[in-house]
């Protein structure tokens, strides 16, 4: 039985990725911090006929994490697949942000998927392995003012990912990046961003998911260590 465990899937790329990852005949486990919209996808996707397993779970309280993984994970569903999907942005000059902000930022793209993978590795390692697929952007890699921020996050869990991807080859557990141009997705309408970006350029969630699927879709002694998709036109 293939089990997905997905962060942030309450909408945009994470309830794409919940509703594809359904009917490619995936159980899940899922997180996220809306209550009202994850019930809603929940109660969707067992009508579907999965096993659906979920729990409100705000990434961005470090104490909280650990806790609420395993509270989940112990419902009896064991991931084989772990996407690290959930994230946020800030805007603005690197010179006026808030700590506060860079921390709280710094939490939910970096540190969560730390605290994330790290509670289930145990778990991976004990069932002889699986595959960790972490959320990126081409913010890792290009300087973009304004953005340095997040920039900084996205950088940050390539090299996070590159890492544990050597320490875990052992333990038959495999770890890859989705790097991600511009998505439309509800981070656009966050009160931390400003921005004036043609939306209707961008890629798709459900684009998103598809890249996702077709990583974790791979036979067992191979992977795609990193795929990049970004929009043709229009936009970044």
């Amino acid at each position: 039985m293939a089990v997905a465990l997905i962060t942030g899937a309450s909408r945009g790329i994470g309830a794409a990725t919940a509703r594809l990852f359904a009917e490619a005949g995936f159980d899940l486990l899922l997180l996220a911090r809306s209550s009202a919209q994850l019930s809603s996808l929940v109660a969707e996707l067992r009508a579907r006929g999965r096993r659906v397993e979920a729990t409100n779970l705000d990434l961005g309280d470090p104490a909280a994490v650990q806790p609420g993984l395993l509270e989940l994970c112990g419902r009896g569903l064991a991931p084989s697949v772990v996407i690290n999907n959930a994230g946020a942005a800030w805007t603005g000059p690197l010179a006026e942000m808030p700590l506060e902000s860079w921390q709280g930022l710094m939490q939910v793209n970096l540190t969560s998927m730390f605290q994330v993978c790290q509670a289930l590795l145990p778990q991976l390692r004990h069932q002889g392995g699986g595959l960790i697929l972490n959320v990126s952007s081409h913010a890792a890699s290009n300087a973009f003012p304004g953005w340095g921020a997040y920039c900084a996050s996205k950088a940050a869990v390539v090299a996070f990912s590159r890492c544990l991807a050597e320490e875990e080859r052992i333990h038959g557990i495999r770890v890859g990046t989705l790097t991600l141009g511009s998505v439309n997705t509800p981070l656009w309408d966050s009160d931390t961003v400003d921005s004036s970006f043609d939306r209707r350029a961008m890629l798709s969630a459900e684009q998103a998911a598809a890249a996702l699927l077709f990583m974790a879709q791979q036979p067992s002694n191979q992977f795609v260590e990193d795929l990049t998709l970004k929009p043709a036109v229009g936009t970044f």
